[in-house]
């Protein structure tokens, strides 16, 4: 209708119903209720329009595709999302690909303006291959996004020139990373062009991620206006920090929450790495000193050190480093990505930070020469593994602190070696000497707790009475640790218990029972006096607890959870009251 031309939907209505009046063809109006399709954007009501498109067959193209999953060319990771690959492509349909659209590849179709015959063609054909006419037009159409992004793996690499090195080098891929939400527009799409157009897959593995939503679990939109500006964030706490927050505690193929308070947690896990990072580096004492330790005791071939070169606590951690070293390894290769960050996070904090490096200053402030050497030795070979482990989710970081250690073969962070762990079948080298340590860490704990508990000032120190058969040669060589970390003025080992007071508090561990002397710690009769409150207090919470797991009322009624609970608190009390 000539009338109409140029107006929108909503002006041309009425022109259209009176027009239909004219011609006899309305047959009446009412209103009724039915769904109205509107613009997500704009709201604007959408409007059916009856148009030629272009489209791509799709039966023969997705047979392969298909087949390439099932065959395992390509492998989803995780696997459960091959079923949306396959729904897709075992219910395929023939792909509308051209949009009315400003940008994109424009449809290669020229048409004739003398006989309207559609000519397709790489190039402008300079004559219409029918008629000859020399005047085409091409049409206006472009291709569907996804279309264009499905030659993404090829195109970009100089195809169709198969003879481009890039092509060769790059060609097929090892892993595509992407959401669960565009399989079917662009990994299935990916599959089927690079199957036809290089007659080979595109990649190998398919790693499918989570979208980030906000705190509450809505899709970040500009409807919402819950979207983050991941500059802004930066700015505030460093790129590494928001990578190491969004990558904390996720699993692939799951959903992942944006926790304003996991940026506060990375950014003091930066601060940590940062700080510890100084405190080797004030202590590293001279390169050549470290270079000659390695040359003399570590053989680089078996990757293991010489007998007696390293002190036991040296040994545990690594240890504990040959056993991280193989788990994110496997981690990392099974794309477990979430747990191999809060491992490394876990490592570095708890077990180097807080545990190794006070071990380091026992040796380091007081040791003698040849110990200084060995711990900053080993301060900086730990350290450097766990910045190569750390590098992949923490870049800037790593990078910025490997610079300033002691590096032995010369290379850039991210070109370096990837650590390899020394091991035979589950076994590492000095699991007995971690095996110790880790006794030793439970007994000063414990006696942190009892020190706390009992009020007693850090500075007070104690004697410390050590009763072990199996382990008396390993606690004298950590009588420095025992002392300096365990709040006393001597540590005295024996094989028996004769001579030890009385009113001792007395810590068991497997294989070596601790006893600390109370005499001039504490105020005796008052300990007593808060004993005694304690006793009776636990012994009260027992006798609620048995009364109440005793009433058939409660156990009839009760959920579940709830009488667990109660009997946890029990066998809890009991043990409490045991040891008062």
């Amino acid at each position: 209708m000539p009338e109409v031309k140029g107006m929108t939907a909503i002006e041309a209505r009425p022109i259209v119903v009176e027009k239909l009046k004219e011609l006899g063809a309305l047959v009446s109006i009412e209103d009724y209720t039915h769904n109205v399709g509107k613009c997500e954007r704009c709201k604007t009501t959408i409007e059916p329009r009856v148009s030629e498109q272009w489209f791509v067959k799709m039966e023969e193209l997705a047979k392969p595709a298909l087949e390439a999953v099932k065959n395992g060319d390509v492998k989803f990771v995780p696997k459960r999302y091959e079923k949306t690959y396959f729904n897709w492509l075992e219910n395929i349909q023939d792909w509308c690909i051209s949009r009315q659209l400003w940008w994109g590849h424009q449809i290669p179709a020229y048409y004739c303006d003398e006989c309207g015959h559609i000519n397709v063609a790489k190039t402008k054909p300079e004559k219409c291959e029918k008629c000859g006419c020399t005047k085409l037009h091409q049409d206006p159409d472009t291709l569907d996004t996804w279309f264009s992004s499905a030659l993404w793996p090829f195109s970009t690499l100089g195809w169709p020139n198969k003879e481009s090195e890039d092509l060769k080098t790059f060609y097929p891929t090892n892993v595509l990373v992407t959401g669960y939400d565009i399989i079917f527009f662009w990994v299935a799409r990916m599959v089927f062009s690079g199957l036809y157009a290089m007659k080979e897959k595109p990649f190998s593995d398919v790693l499918i991620h989570g979208i980030v939503r906000d705190s509450q679990g809505r899709k970040m939109s500009k409807t919402l206006g819950n979207g983050v500006d991941p500059i802004e964030v930066i700015d505030e706490y460093g790129a590494d920090s928001l990578r190491f927050s969004v990558l904390s505690g996720t699993t692939m193929g799951n959903d992942i929450r944006y926790m304003p308070e996991k940026l506060e947690q990375a950014s003091n896990f930066a601060n940590k790495m940062w700080n510890a990072a100084k405190f080797i580096i004030m202590n590293m004492l001279e390169k050549e000193k470290l270079i000659k330790f390695r040359e003399e005791n570590y053989n680089e071939k078996e990757n293991s050190y010489k007998e007696d070169s390293l002190k036991l606590e040296d040994k545990w951690i690594i240890n504990k480093t040959n056993k991280l070293v193989s788990e994110i390894t496997t981690n990392i290769d099974n794309y477990d990505l979430g747990i191999a960050i809060d491992k490394l996070y876990s490592f570095i904090w708890n077990e180097f930070c807080d545990w190794y490096i006070e071990f380091a200053k026992i040796s380091l402030y007081n040791g003698a020469d040849e110990d200084k050497v060995r711990t900053a030795y080993v301060l900086n070979e730990v350290f450097r593994t766990c910045l190569k482990l750390l590098h992949p989710f923490m870049p800037f970081v790593t990078s910025e602190i490997y610079n300033d250690l002691v590096n032995y073969d010369g290379k850039d962070l991210m070109v370096s070696e990837w650590p390899k762990a020394k091991s035979e079948v589950g076994k590492f080298e000095y699991d007995f000497e971690e095996e110790i340590i880790e006794k030793i860490k439970e007994i000063i704990v414990e006696i942190r707790n009892v020190r706390s508990t009992k009020n007693i000032h850090p500075s007070k120190k104690a004697e410390l009475i050590l009763v072990t058969v199996k382990y008396e040669k390993e606690l004298k060589e950590l009588d420095g640790v025992l002392q300096k970390l365990g709040f006393a003025n001597k540590a005295i080992i024996q094989k028996d218990k004769v001579g030890i007071p009385e009113d001792s508090i007395h810590i068991v561990t497997d294989g070596i029972e601790v006893f600390i002397p109370l005499e001039g710690l504490i105020d005796l009769e008052e300990e007593k006096k808060r004993v005694e409150q304690e006793r009776k207090r636990l012994q009260s919470e027992i006798e609620r607890c048995e009364k109440m797991l005793s009433n058939p009322g409660f156990m009839n009624k009760a959920p579940q959870a709830k009488i667990d609970e109660e009997k946890e608190k029990l066998a809890k009390y009991k043990e409490m009251l045991e040891r008062i």
